[in-house]
């Protein structure tokens, strides 16, 4: 058999496994959005049926996936409920970073936890008027032979759904930069759902506080290791959630005229669903919706490559230089999908709109969850940044960079 086909037979069988918990995740996702209910319950079946491990190896007791096969899965989530998508993203980054770590006991452990479905949320971004680059949450050692972490964080997206929190700090021993995987499970972690965006309502996204928690020393992982595609990556996700926003309203709209009982006098049809102008939107929104998942198809294959890469490279097998020239390809491909789909997908679901009438922004029915999921998503990293920067790389051959920060300008 070969790869391609290996790869088909085992994406089909993960999607025949996680679509029945897709549709159920769908079926509540317009209420939970409109009353700011936590998908608690759906994110640990979610676990528990073994997605966090569908990357995972599959002697270590996950799927094995491929990240074309993991992000073709994320756009079918993404769709059922973006917000499910955009909760989990903390999650499968650090799965990656794991992967590529240098084999051994502690790497063993890491996919032993993900096997087991335990889940790791984000806790990143320093609040207030931190400047640029500065880290402020620190890692102490105890006095004991452990270590203590203390600080405040935001966009903790996940975390409140997550065992373990992947932690940005700063060593107050060697004045390293590190990754303290901490778990969530203990009095000095509090995690409040205080994030007030008009979007993404349900990511379980707000503060992070830790006062003097545990942090194991094996839980501290140095920054400089961390996977190199990790920028990338994370963008990827991004896209995966407009990718799914548009599939979502290409499916909610669509039934919405189907549905439809009431036309207008000048309409090009007596009956709403057979009007050739209102089914020429549904099928540009569906064009959209095409592009865009073929988008995140593209950049899944550069990531595969730079996973691949860096497999490789601890074999032997490559040049650093090569790695870098693959990670760049990743990094480029990600930021190009982003400029694209950004208005692509906001203008699609806002043309979505032109298929109905008023009655389409009712409150009960939900369907600007779409729209306001996707701009907040197009808000994150900001793609007039990357657009310069794209443009930098075509004109004067300057890399794009891979790892940046958010703080004060002064």
């Amino acid at each position: 058999m070969t790869v391609l086909a290996t790869s088909r037979n085992r994406l089909a069988s993960l999607q025949e496994r996680f679509r029945p918990h897709f549709e159920n995740i769908a079926a509540g996702a317009a209420e939970r959005d409109r009353t700011g209910k936590l998908a608690y319950d759906e994110i640990a079946e979610l676990a528990a049926a073994g997605f966090g491990a569908v990357r995972v190896p599959v002697a270590r007791g996950g799927d094995g996936a491929t990240l074309p096969e993991l992000f073709e899965l994320f756009v079918e989530l993404a769709a059922a409920d973006s917000n499910i998508a955009q909760a989990l993203r903390a999650h499968f980054a650090f799965v990656e970073d794991r992967l590529i770590a240098a084999p051994g006991e502690g790497r063993d452990t890491w996919l032993a936890r993900f096997a087991a479905g335990e889940l790791v949320g984000n806790s990143w971004t320093e609040i207030g008027a931190v400047k640029v680059g500065e880290v402020i949450t620190k890692v102490s050692p105890d006095g004991h032979g452990g270590f203590k972490i203390n600080g405040t964080k935001y966009y903790s997206t996940g975390s409140i759904f997550a065992d373990w929190l992947d932690t940005y700090a700063e060593r107050t021993d060697t004045g390293k930069r590190v990754i303290a995987a901490v778990n969530r499970h203990q009095s000095g972690v509090a995690l409040a759902d205080d994030w007030d965006g008009f979007g993404q309502r349900t990511t379980g996204t707000g503060t992070s506080t830790f006062t003097d928690a545990v942090v194991a020393e094996e839980d501290l992982i140095d920054f400089d290791t961390r996977f190199k595609y990790q920028t990338a990556f994370y963008q990827q996700v991004l896209l995966v959630v407009l990718a799914g926003s548009a599939k979502a309203a290409e499916r909610d709209f669509a039934r919405e005229l189907k549905n439809r009982k009431r036309t207008f006098s000048h309409a090009a049809a007596n009956v709403a669903a057979e009007d050739p102008q209102l089914l020429q939107v549904i099928g540009e929104v569906s064009a959209a919706a095409f592009a865009s998942a073929a988008t995140v198809e593209r950049v899944s294959n550069t990531l595969q490559a730079a996973y691949e890469a860096a497999l490789a490279v601890q074999a032997g097998e490559l040049e650093n230089a090569e790695e870098e020239r693959i990670n760049d390809q990743a990094e480029l491909a990600s930021a190009q999908a982003q400029v694209v789909l950004t208005p692509l997908v906001l203008n699609a679901i806002t043309h979505a709109f032109d298929a109905l009438a008023a009655s389409a922004t009712s409150i009960p029915k939900n369907l600007d969850r779409h729209w306001r999921n996707a701009r907040t998503a197009g808000n994150h990293n900001p793609w007039v940044f990357k657009a310069r920067l794209i443009g930098d790389l075509a004109v004067n051959g300057t890399e794009l960079p891979r790892v940046w920060a958010i703080g004060a300008s002064k």
